[in-house]
């Protein structure tokens, strides 16, 4: 097992939730929300954003009894030296087709080696562990979200290559098959994978910095189709969306160099973190820098603000609810931490969740 450093450390304490029932603001919270996700029923499960080393590491918000709890309960957010049965450092949360919760563990803050837990919510049990071994995850490693494909039986993770102090020269794709648990890593320091250092990160006319030095994050945003026909991805810091088969991303008898060629250039993009889609294929990103969520239409590719608001600050996890016809976002205020602010912690709550409709229906399961 090996230890990774997260590179945004900050403490907060949890507090009690409200949530509030409108267009815009759904709910708020005395801790940053990372990732979201819904289960069946309809039920918010969330990752309270790792940078800020929280004490819960994932959430779940009932809609009948108005109440948060630890997911999937208080023994999975403690940790112990005695095994690595719990969540140490959850970003990425994604559902499936059979009604399991899938988090992604980046085993940051404890000596463990990252994993992804799922979480079967009709038995209420632990559904598997599937381990991300030394050998696809690199000492810069980040692994930061994911799509959860039931048609072709695998994980695939967004690594952003900023763990350690990497500058996200690293980022690559993570593949993990479902039956066999085998991992395979794709792409590493490609040309859509890696941050594009002409792209910096600026939040109000201030350019996201660690000790001066701007940070440049890799791959990150990521989403599928529908039909699990294409994967749609790009770095944090970039311009452009780029699409590929699935088919040929998992296709071993492909050299990179070859892979490389059948990717496509879909659009353009503003530096993102999140990314969802609806059954049209319009797809829904949060705008890092300009308090939004912003999508880009299918049927020209052309990019439109969705939805803006002050409070949705920093917007990272972006999730459809197929029980209420709604996206969701979360509002992380990750640039305000004190990493980024001379040691001075700047992030305030409440912090919120909004919702908004999209353009079309959504896709759930991804």
């Amino acid at each position: 097992m090996r230890k990774y450093s997260v590179v945004i450390l900050l403490s907060f304490t949890f507090m009690s939730c409200s949530a509030q029932k409108d267009n815009g603001i759904f709910m708020t919270t005395n801790h940053a929300v990372g990732n979201i996700t819904f289960t069946t029923k309809g039920n918010l499960v969330y990752s309270h954003h790792p940078f800020f080393e929280p004490e819960n590491r994932v959430m779940l918000y009932d809609k009948e009894s108005k109440t948060h709890r630890p997911f999937p309960n208080k023994v999975w957010n403690t940790p112990r030296t005695t095994d690595d049965h719990y969540l140490s450092n959850v970003l990425g949360i994604r559902n499936d087709i059979h009604g399991n919760i899938w988090m992604l563990d980046m085993g940051m803050r404890n000596n463990i080696t990252p994993k992804i837990v799922g979480w079967n919510m009709k038995n209420n049990s632990l559904e598997r562990i599937y381990y991300l071994p030394e050998t696809t995850v690199v000492k810069t490693s980040q692994p930061n979200d994911m799509v959860v494909d039931s048609k072709h039986g695998v994980f695939i993770i967004a690594d952003e290559g900023i763990g350690n102090g990497g500058d996200g020269s690293t980022a690559a794709f993570i593949i993990v098959d479902m039956k066999t648990g085998k991992t395979r890593r794709v792409l590493e320091g490609s040309r859509t994978t890696l941050s594009d250092t002409s792209s910096p990160t600026r939040v109000n006319g201030k350019v996201l910095s660690i000790n001066k030095k701007a940070l440049f994050v890799g791959n990150d945003g990521i989403t599928a189709d529908a039909s699990f026909e294409w994967l749609y991805y790009g770095p944090l810091n970039g311009p452009h969306i780029y699409r590929v088969k699935i088919e040929d991303l998992l296709d071993t008898s492909l050299s990179e160099k070859q892979l490389d060629k059948k990717i496509e250039t879909y659009a353009n993009k503003p530096n993102n973190g999140g990314m969802s889609i609806d059954k049209d294929n319009n797809l829904y990103l949060t705008a890092l820098e300009s308090n939004s969520v912003v999508v880009i239409k299918a049927k020209d590719r052309s990019m439109h603000t969705i939805i803006k608001d002050k409070n949705l600050e920093w917007p990272d996890g972006v999730s459809y609810n197929q029980e209420d016809g709604y996206m969701y976002v979360s509002a992380a205020q990750v640039h305000l931490g004190s990493v980024f602010n001379k040691g001075k912690d700047l992030a305030s709550s409440p912090f919120y969740v909004f919702r908004f409709k999209p353009i079309a229906e959504g896709v759930p399961f991804r």
